[in-house]
């Protein structure tokens, strides 16, 4: 991935650019473009544990995680994974125009087990019928070069690789809130290792971390552009029932953004995002059933909807506030 080299002097605006016809680079777009159909996501629970979970690096999780590990209603850990492709399947709502699908492994961290058991998993998941791709969720510090080594092997033209790493925040306080077990530097490390490897990575990041400032979250997406990044996942930081962080929010520790303040930081955080980096997922996504906090994450396209009027509003675009020239 071309180095991108800073600039001297204040920092200047760049042109403003349009990404068929909105205001941020979509992954969705991204996909149409380079295939020409329906690309759709297969969640996939491959039944494995998490060092924050099995006592490696810590017992309780993370404080935002539930005990589904963020896995799809339809990525049950005991149904084998070509079940589970099949109940992805016949929950979306299919027209009769080619469809393809992306292997996601969501659940929990999907590299933490031994190579030739990921080798197991991975090749099955992608064996299965119209199959054009493989997303893997993992964590920083589960990602030893062996591992990289085997997920390279993956990547082919015609066929969509990516590696999802749990970032979160480029800040190790917020990271020691949220008891994720790793810093920062391991992302970097991590991020720059599979990048030479020619994996595309996505991060993920989370937006109203309690404690962080607008500036610290400004600072994320700076950070973000800084290293080899090709896609990011922004979220709001929502309440899950049963997670520690549902025992800290009754308890009034904990503050969630309200819908116009999270339009506002989402827009400001995207102009600061270099315009190569896709942009995956503009908020999270819970079920009614599991979700605590903010009632507006429910409301998905309104969200989205108010995040493109309010680009349109400042007559702004990703990218707008970058220091370095693409």
């Amino acid at each position: 991935m071309k180095k991108n080299a800073r600039s001297e002097g204040p920092s200047r605006p760049s042109p403003l650019k349009k990404w068929h016809g909105k205001p941020y680079n979509s992954f969705g777009d991204y996909l149409w473009d380079t295939y020409g159909a329906r690309v759709l996501k297969l969640p996939l629970n491959a039944g494995l544990s998490c060092p924050n979970r099995d006592g490696s690096v810590g017992s309780r999780g993370c404080v935002f995680c539930g005990e589904d590990g963020s896995a799809s209603s339809s990525a049950a850990a005991g149904d084998t994974l070509t079940v589970q492709m099949r109940k992805a399947k016949d929950g979306f709502n299919r027209s009769e125009r080619d469809t393809r699908y992306i292997a996601y492994f969501q659940a929990f961290t999907n590299t933490y087990a031994p190579v030739q058991t990921l080798k197991k998993i991975y090749d099955t998941a992608i064996a299965g019928p119209g199959i054009t791709g493989l997303m893997i969720g993992t964590r920083p510090d589960c990602l030893p070069d062996e591992t990289l080594d085997l997920i390279a092997g993956y990547k082919r033209e015609g066929f969509e690789l990516w590696l999802e790493i749990g970032m979160q925040s480029c800040h190790d306080a917020s990271l020691a809130f949220m008891d994720r077990g790793h810093t920062h530097n391991d992302t970097r490390d991590a991020v720059t290792r599979a990048a030479a490897r020619g994996i595309p990575v996505c991060v993920h990041v989370i937006l109203g971390i309690p404690g962080e400032t607008w500036a610290d979250m400004m600072e994320t997406a700076v950070e973000i552009s800084s290293l080899p990044v090709s896609g990011v996942k922004i979220h709001h930081l929502h309440v899950i029932k049963s997670t520690r962080l549902e025992e800290l929010y009754l308890r009034g520790m904990v503050r969630v953004l309200g819908l116009r303040e999270y339009v506002s930081t989402v827009c400001d955080f995207i102009e600061r995002l270099r315009v190569n980096i896709l942009i995956h997922r503009l908020l999270g996504d819970r079920s009614a059933e599991s979700l605590l906090a903010p009632p507006w994450g429910l409301r998905k396209g309104t969200v989205i909807r108010a995040i493109e009027e309010e680009f349109s509003r400042r007559g702004t675009a990703q990218g707008f506030l970058r220091r370095e020239k693409e």
